[in-house]
């Protein structure tokens, strides 16, 4: 079997997730191209690409900086050639750039297949798939993965409908996007809900140390945008500090947000309990993860709607039997049961933030129960290797020319 992953930047050390699922099907013998239109940060490159060698799997779908290169080398690498004149024609769902872009993507997939499948991380690439299809240059069935801003940010709703007309299947990542799917008028038969997981193997449980006397350590790792939240989790812990409790907070990430949030910091005069750990390799995440005690997720629906699926660094933490915070946002809730594996308060609610927060601050001893209904929680719904395996199932069930009927996915 051949698959095309078409992604939107390659590698990415935040979208772990892509990673997880195609170090999957390479295990599991599936010949995988990754297609992307934008170069990831080698610098921050996760340990796993250079393993796997996939950086000779990734096929990049960048112009030369010359018009004149653009086009010539476009034309050179084209099986058939009067498709570049229609791909100037064809333009209704190609969001990416120009047509000359259109055409530079389709003579990438044409240099590599024809795939039997091609997998679109994200509804956007998706509305690209299409047109590419609509040119003739996807013969095989086309997937479509639904994870956040694609559907909750201005989505594309007739772009959409043209393409849930077109596409074989479609996998958003939590329930709540699976509904949202629905109202937009795609056939539920055609929607799986596939959830992303995580490698149970890296992410061991062990029980949380005490403080003994010294500060309740709390953590968030997230990307510094605005449907994070951190700004919330920062005046939550301004309101522990308020209160006399020891904190020491670690927000590891990076993003347009930092220095905003850094002044927010300093405006609290909390430098000395709130550090800023930058962007970070899995081995010291796993470190924080195993020296923390708390782990705070304070998701917001950010202004212009953008939303969350369900963050992998709950999941990653829960694995690890940390007790975590986080909000009642679009599909955390199917993750962490309130007062069971967690607590869940509602968006942008600093005061509730703290008062949860200080819950766990003054009673250690609930963290082992909290951790271990985490940890079982994750054991049975996000395990990458069932999850992967689930996704090659898929395949074979599309290529066989019945998806079959939906998958029961357990909810909270």
């Amino acid at each position: 079997m051949k698959v095309g992953m078409l992604v939107r930047r390659f590698p990415k050390l935040s979208e772990t997730f892509i990673l997880n699922q195609i170090i999957g099907l390479v295990d599991a013998g599936i010949d995988v191209d990754v297609f992307a239109w934008i170069p990831g940060d080698d610098a921050a490159m996760h340990s796993d690409v250079r393993a796997y060698g996939l950086m000779g799997r990734t096929h990049y779908i960048q112009l030369p900086r010359s018009r004149a290169r653009r086009v010539g080398a476009a034309l050179a690498s084209w099986r058939r050639p009067g498709l570049m004149l229609r791909s100037f024609r064809v333009r209704r769902f190609a969001r990416p750039t120009s047509s000359l872009a259109l055409a530079y993507a389709a003579a990438a997939f044409l240099r590599q297949g024809p795939h039997h499948i091609v997998h679109c991380q994200f509804g956007q690439l998706g509305l690209t798939a299409l047109t590419l299809r609509e040119l003739g240059v996807l013969p095989g069935r086309i997937v479509v993965a639904f994870r956040g801003a694609d559907l909750t940010v201005d989505p594309d709703v007739e772009g959409y409908r043209a393409l849930f007309r077109i596409a074989d299947l479609f996998l958003p990542v939590c329930d709540v996007f699976r509904d949202r799917l629905v109202d937009m008028g795609c056939d539920p038969d055609r929607i799986r809900v596939h959830r992303s997981g995580i490698d149970l193997a890296r992410f061991e449980y062990s029980e949380r140390p005490r403080p003994a006397g010294g500060p309740t350590r709390l953590l968030t790792i997230a990307r510094l945008v605005e449907k994070k939240g951190v700004e919330f989790g920062i005046r939550a812990v301004a309101r522990l500090k308020e209160s006399g409790r020891r904190i020491v907070y670690t927000i590891v990430g990076d993003g347009p947000q930092r220095l905003q949030l850094e002044g927010l910091v300093d405006d609290l005069g909390l430098r000395d309990s709130i550090h800023f750990a930058g962007a970070l390799d899995h081995g010291d995440v796993l470190t924080l993860l195993r020296e923390s005690h708390v782990l705070l997720a304070p998701s917001v629906t950010a202004s212009d709607g953008d939303q969350e699926g369900i963050p992998n660094a709950l999941k990653e933490a829960m694995a690890m039997g940390l007790p975590v915070v986080s909000t009642l946002h679009s599909g955390i809730p199917e993750l962490v049961e309130d007062g069971v594996s967690g607590f869940l308060v509602p968006e942008r609610n600093t005061e509730a933030l703290a008062d949860r927060l200080a819950v766990l601050v003054d009673h250690p001893d609930r963290w082992d129960d909290l951790g271990r209904a985490g940890r079982r929680r994750i054991e049975a719904d996000y395990d990458v290797r069932v999850l992967n395996g689930r996704l090659v199932e898929i395949y074979r069930e599309i290529l066989a020319g019945d998806p079959g009927p939906a998958r029961p996915v357990p909810r909270s």
